[in-house]
Order: structure tokens, then C-alpha cells, then sequence
């Protein structure tokens, strides 16, 4: 959006060629024209100087001029300028270019008409639109349209500008200067004509275009500031109740050091400005109270490798378009978070800018590349100007987050509707937006909303710190554990270039300094418990700190009150698969974490969890490894061995009749039956668990269980689907032993038929 450039008289044009055009009228226009590109060879790549191009509107109507699609020079930028300094243009001006890489036209732009006012404006200053980025282009079309209602005419000399940001080499940045000659397609009338209304000869394309020679080319004068550095305020008039702290001053003043590190800044010669075209020396003011927030408008789809190019082109249009003596930004920021330096004079001298009408003698302007109306800048941008503003507040003692007392340099509304009043003090925030002075949109709404996280940013302490995770701990309820050793993690929503240093405290002490770049923090801790935080150091010496965790060091391992033991369970039995309960106890003297099953597989369970079902290969012995950990980490590991064995029908004692049934069905292929009433089987064994595996059927019977000479049960057979292989009671002790288990058939009327298919049990 507009941005407030002080008028200071310059003469518009250097190194032109003319040519002329003969019109249908009988009268001649005369035009300059830039030297080829030349772009066509490597040389021409390496180097390409700076050039302006100058096309005039054609007139319609009293409310129209306009431009037809017209072939041109490369072009990057382009803006459209008037005559009358003082004449603002009362309603719409649009472009649309055609790019040089695809050949396509864009859409139609709008180019911003709100540019603030002058200052005493010279004869040879002219109106003018901001400059919009279009990308490198070789078309344009424009239509400058007074605005709906109206019956005044629109500005005299309307002409679009084309700005060719050209290629600058890495020695030149290195010099004091390129030394490059613009050119420009400058449409001038000849006797008899009006400048703005020409014919549609007065826009020359490619095949009118005159070859220049280097002899035609002049060199302009050397511009003049057009309002004296004494004249104290924006409005162009004196006003005896300006403060002295509000004048500037053509003599240099001493260089006051910061509260806060410089950030890095592009100088002048570092993006390829030509010093040759503002040979005018810099005013300075007395101090800087306040910073202005700007952007430049245009696309925000440029790469950060063109930055240099806009910045370039704005300093070309604003010298060259415009007649300003410089550039009128003090610092520009793209959205990769580079910072330019601006108007010359010093980046750490109170410079007088051209960027806020009526505020500009008491601050400086920082513009962000792009259009911001609707686009977030970005966070590299948002840091780079919160870094720019504290260094330049910083030198003069100034809070970023606070407010200050500037002195109208004009009487003015602001886009909010407040009135100034020129030579009258109001309240500013240290940081301020273009449209807290003056009646613009500038910086655009979405940038605005971001200010006061440039001022939280640029002020400090460090916003949003906190500590994200404990590496080499355990977090139980509201305490972490750990053996000694911890890594602290943490983040902060402040961007680091602003933040000093991070600190490590525990118990309230430094035990570790990390730059403002870190993100972790190591230390070991002595037995026993402790309080743990990180505190952030702001650029600025503020301090800010998280919120102190409470972390216990500990070396006691957990155990095993019960030691993992193996039990059979109901269920399907096979031959190298037998149903099987894990069951275990951990505890530990601070807390219980987890307890992991290492082998024969893997499984990890909760600290309350006692046991899990699971199958063992019968016949092998298996080795049941087991590990508890601690929220400290330390751990205890227990790993007996077990041997599931099955014990055949046939390994039993008899007593009563039994017939043997064979089937793949059953376990080793074979089982018992008996329909006898007191028919029984007996199993001596010597082990911790017991399971007896049989048949079942809708006409099986029931049967007594004998454990040690005891009965301990009454198990039913009866099934409503044949289910073979089931262990269907099982028994475990506390430790190993010898046992009898003795089965006896009950003879259940109707039913009295039980099928045994062996005995299971663990040693």
C-alpha cells in the first residue's frame, strides 16, 4: 500500500536516446529509448544496468487513459506516474503484463493510489502509484479509469513506468557503485499536442524503436532537495511549536550504541544500488522513538533470490518514477527474513526517511517485500523486523513494547478516523503500523494483526517457553525418575535469533548455558529429589522460567515379590501347544514402570498387571525371561525354566473297564473310554501344575477328581458341540511336588460314557 515518501526535487531522467514517431495529426512525439537488454549472450546475463522505461497513456475521454497490449523491453516492475505532484488521482489504475517466460498475460491488478502527500513537492516530482512486482515481463496493458461520480479530470501526463531491477555481478556489490545509465521510453509532445492525451502513436512497440548511441546520452543534473533541511514539519509549513527533537539535520550524529546485538543487514552496495542516481547527502533526525511497519505491495510469490532485484526496482521508481532523492524505507525485510538497508546514510544513524506522512522526524520505516492485506508475513520476516526495531529502539533506551509522545508533522486522519493535528504531541506504540499514522491500508490487516507479536518478540521476555520432554527419566503421575543422567527439552514460540541463552537450573542453579539457538540441556543429578527448570534469556537481558518439574535420582532396582511361574489353563490341547497362564509380581521402592516378557516371545505389560495367558511347547523345557523396570530405568530381570509334559491315558493306573478308541482326533492318537460306574485312572507325577485333557459330547458323563487321596471335584463332560483335546480341570500349586490325580467314572444315568485323553502338568 502508500507509503509516504518525502518529496525532495530530483530531475527525473538520465541517458536517454530520442527517436521520433510521426502522428496522423501532423505533430511529432518524441521518446527515448533504453539500449537493448542484452540478454541474448552470457555476458549479457552476468551484467544487465538498471533501465526505466517510460510508455504515455492515451486519452479517451476526460475520465479515461489507457495503454493497449504493447510490446516492451524486459521489465520486473511497474507503476503508473503523473505530472502534478500535489494532484492525487481520484480513482482506479490497472495493469496486467505479459510474462517472458511463458508468454501469458496475468490477471488484471490493481495498482495502490493512496499514496501519502508530499512535502513541498519540486516542479520535477511527479505523482505516482506504488510500484507493483510483476516478474520479468516484455507486455503491458493499462487503464486508468477517474473514479465513479466525479467530473474532474484525471492528473496530466499519465504514463505507466516500467522498471527493469537488471542484473548486478558480485563485484559490483563489492564497489561503491555500479555506475549503471537508465533509460526509459519517455513520451514527450511536440508543440500542439496535450501530454495526456496522445495519440495512439505516442506508445512506441518494438518495431518504432530507435537504436541509441553512446553520444546521444546525457548526463541530468545534480538533484536538489526541494525542502530546506530546516523546514520543520511534514506539512511543507512551519510550525513554531515543533520541538527541536523533531527537526532534521544535514550533520551526521554520533552512532549511539544498542541494549541489543545489531541484527545482519544487507548494505547498499551489497543489493547493487547505483549511487550515481541520488548523489544528495542524508538529513538526520535527533533520535529514533518510534518504528513504522510497512509493506510494498505487489506479489508475494517472488523467490528470495529476486529480493535484491525488487529492492532495486523500488529505489529505481522511487528515484527515477517519483524524483525522490532515495529510496524512501529505511530497511526492507523479504519474507526470508533478509534485511536491506535503505535509505543511505548509516544503518545505525537516526536517518531521515520518506515512508510515514507527517511521523517521519521522530522514526524509522521498515518495509516488508510483498502484499500483506490477506497473507500472513512470514515468522523469518516477523523475526527479522522484531530484531531491526529492538536495535534501533535499543540505541536510544527505548522499550519496543511501550509507547512514546511523536509530534505531528501534519494535520491528517489516520485510517482509523483519529485526527492530528500538525505540532500537537500524541501517543504512539513503540512499533507502529503506516496505517496508526496515516489513512492507509499499509501494512495491510493481516500484517497488522502480527505487530503485537513483533513487540513481544522484539521486547522479550522469551514468549511460550516450555519443556517438552525429559530424556533419561520416567514420568510417574507429576514426578520423573531417572538413574542421574537426564537430557531436558524444551521450545519457546520467540524466534532464537532474538533469545541470548537458554540456562539449566536445578534447585534453582545454573548447571548448564546453552546458546539461544539450543533446544536440549544435559546435566546428571545427585541422589535423591530435585527441581528441575529452564530459564530463557531474551537479547534484550529478560528472563523468563518454565515451570520447575519436580525429578527424583534413584538407583534401586525393581523385584520380583513373586517370582514368574507357569500354570496350565482350560482350554485346547495339542501335542507341541499346551494353553498355559503366566502369572508374576513386581513392586520397586519408588514406582513400578513396566515388566517386559524377554523370551520365549515378547510382550510388554503395565505395572498393575499380574499375568497373561499363553501357549508352551510341551516336552521342551522353556525358559520364561522376564524384566521390571523403574521410571528411573533401572531394571531387575527373572528368568526360570519350564517343561509342559503330557502323560498318555496309558501311563495311568486302571481299575475297572476301559476300552481303548483310536482317532487323529486324539492326543497321540488314542484315548480311553468307560461307561463303568468307580472305573478309574491314576497319574503320579511330580510337578507345580496339573490339567486333565479328555473328550467332549452331548452324551458324555460326569467324574470324580482325586488330588493327593482327596476329592476336589465333580466334572461334567456333557457338551453340546464334540470338542476334542480339552483341558477341562486344571490344578496348581505353589512349588513343585509329587502329586496324584485319580479320575473315577460317576455313571451318570442316560450318559454314563467319559473319554480321557491323558494328563498335562508343568515340572
Amino acid at each position: 500500500m502508500s507509503h509516504a515518501y518525502r518529496s525532495l526535487g530530483l530531475k527525473r531522467r538520465a541517458w536517454l536516446t530520442l527517436g521520433a514517431v510521426i502522428l496522423g495529426g501532423g505533430g511529432v512525439v518524441t521518446y527515448a529509448v533504453a539500449s537493448p537488454s542484452g540478454d541474448s549472450g552470457a555476458a549479457g546475463r552476468a551484467k544487465r544496468p538498471v533501465k526505466v522505461y517510460d510508455l504515455a497513456l492515451k486519452g479517451t475521454t476526460g475520465g479515461r487513459r489507457e495503454l493497449p497490449r504493447t510490446d516492451t523491453e524486459q521489465f520486473s516492475m511497474l507503476g503508473v506516474s503523473w505530472t502534478d505532484a500535489a494532484k492525487r488521482l481520484d480513482g482506479t489504475a490497472q495493469v496486467r503484463a505479459r510474462s517472458r517466460e511463458s508468454g501469458e498475460w496475468s490477471a488484471w491488478q490493481d495498482l495502490e493510489l493512496n499514496v501519502d502527500p508530499l512535502e513541498k513537492p519540486g516542479p520535477k516530482v511527479r505523482g505516482a502509484s506504488e510500484p507493483l512486482w510483476v516478474g520479468s515481463s516484455d507486455g503491458v496493458q493499462v487503464q486508468v479509469v477517474r473514479k465513479n461520480g466525479t467530473t474532474s479530470s484525471l492528473p496530466k501526463g499519465l504514463e505507466v513506468n516500467l522498471v527493469d531491477p537488471g542484473v548486478v555481478t558480485a563485484a559490483e556489490t563489492k564497489s561503491t557503485g555500479t555506475g549503471s545509465e537508465p533509460a526509459a521510453f519517455v513520451a514527450e509532445t511536440s508543440p500542439g499536442t496535450t501530454s495526456d492525451a496522445p495519440s495512439d502513436s505516442a506508445a512506441p512497440s518494438d518495431s518504432a524503436a530507435a537504436t541509441p548511441t553512446d553520444g546521444q546520452s546525457t548526463t541530468p543534473p545534480a538533484p536538489t532537495d526541494s525542502t530546506p533541511a530546516a523546514t520543520p514539519t511534514d506539512s511543507g509549513s512551519a510550525s513554531p511549536s515543533t520541538s527541536a527533537s523533531a527537526s532534521a539535520s544535514a550533520t551526521a550524529p554520533s552512532a549511539p550504541p544498542s541494549t541489543v546485538p545489531e541484527p545482519p543487514i544487507v548494505a547498499r552496495v551489497g543489493w547493487g544500488a547505483d549511487e550515481s542516481i541520488s548523489p544528495e547527502a542524508p538529513e538526520y533526525n535527533a533520535d529514533v522513538k518510534a518504528v513504522f511497519v510497512h509493506h510494498t505491495d505487489g506479489a508475494n510469490d517472488y523467490s528470495c533470490a529476486e529480493s535484491a532485484s525488487i529492492v532495486r526496482g523500488i529505489y529505481a521508481y522511487h528515484v527515477q518514477v517519483s524524483g525522490w532523492k532515495d529510496i524512501g524505507y529505511n530497511f526492507l525485510v523479504d519474507k526470508c527474513g533478509t534485511v536491506f538497508e535503505g535509505r543511505k546514510g548509516g544503518v545505525d544513524l537516526p536517518v531521515l526517511g520518506a515512508h510515514t506522512y507527517g511521523w517521519n522526524r521522530e522514526s524509522t520505516g521498515i518495509a516488508v517485500l510483498g502484499n500483506h492485506t490477506s497473507t500472513s508475513a512470514s515468522n523469518t520476516a516477523l523475526a527479522s523486523i522484531a530484531r531491526l526495531a529492538a536495535w534501533k529502539l535499543g540505541q536510544y533506551g527505548a522499550d519496543p513494547a511501550g509507547t512514546t509522545q511523536l509530534t505531528a508533522g501534519a494535520t491528517q486522519k489516520n485510517y482509523f478516523g483519529t485526527s492530528y493535528s500538525a505540532g500537537s504531541t500524541y501517543t504512539f506504540q513503540r512499533i507502529s503500523a503506516h496505517r496508526d499514522g496515516y489513512n492507509t491500508e499499509c501494512p495491510g490487516g493481516s500484517l497488522y494483526a502480527q505487530l503485537p507479536t513483533i513487540r513481544s518478540w522484539a521486547a522479550g521476555p522469551v514468549q511460550g517457553l516450555k519443556v517438552t520432554s525429559v530424556g533419561g527419566a520416567g514420568l510417574s503421575g507429576s514426578t520423573y525418575y531417572t538413574k542421574g543422567a537426564l537430557t531436558v527439552n524444551w521450545t519457546a514460540t520467540t524466534p532464537a535469533s532474538l533469545i541470548k541463552s537458554f540456562q539449566l537450573l536445578v534447585d534453582g542453579k545454573t548447571v548448564a548455558t546453552t546458546s539461544g539457538t539450543a533446544t536440549s540441556a544435559g546435566t546428571t543429578l545427585a541422589l535423591g529429589s530435585h527441581t528441575v527448570a529452564v530459564r530463557a534469556v531474551h537479547q534484550s537481558g529478560k528472563t523468563v522460567t518454565s515451570t520447575a518439574l519436580n525429578v527424583v535420582a534413584e538407583t534401586t532396582a525393581p523385584t520380583f515379590a513373586t517370582t514368574p511361574t507357569l500354570s496350565l489353563h482350560t482350554g485346547t490341547v495339542n501335542t507341541s501347544a499346551v494353553p498355559v497362564t503366566l502369572g508374576w509380581k513386581a513392586t520397586d521402592d519408588k514406582a513400578l514402570r513396566e515388566v517386559k516378557l524377554l523370551s520365549p516371545t515378547t510382550a510388554t505389560f503395565g505395572p498393575t498387571t499380574t499375568s497373561s495367558s499363553r501357549t508352551a511347547t510341551s516336552g521342551t523345557a522353556t525358559t520364561w525371561s522376564m524384566r521390571a523396570y523403574d521410571y528411573a530405568g533401572n531394571y531387575r530381570t527373572s528368568s526360570p525354566a519350564y517343561t509342559p509334559v503330557i502323560l498318555q491315558e496309558s501311563d495311568a493306573t486302571k481299575s475297572g473297564s476301559w476300552t481303548t478308541r483310536s482317532s487323529t482326533s486324539y492326543l497321540g492318537g488314542k484315548s480311553y473310554s468307560s461307561g463303568t460306574k468307580s472305573a478309574s485312572l491314576t497319574w503320579t507325577f511330580t510337578g507345580r501344575s496339573a490339567a486333565w485333557v479328555v473328550s467332549r459330547a452331548s452324551s458324555s458323563g460326569q467324574a470324580y477328581i482325586y488330588v493327593d487321596g482327596t476329592k476336589v471335584a465333580t466334572v461334567d463332560l456333557k457338551s453340546s458341540s464334540t470338542l476334542y483335546r480339552q483341558a477341562i480341570w486344571t490344578k496348581s500349586w505353589s512349588s513343585s511336588a509329587k502329586h496324584t490325580v485319580k479320575i473315577v467314572v460317576v455313571g451318570t444315568s442316560g450318559r454314563p460314557t467319559i473319554t480321557t485323553d491323558g494328563l498335562g502338568y508343568i515340572k
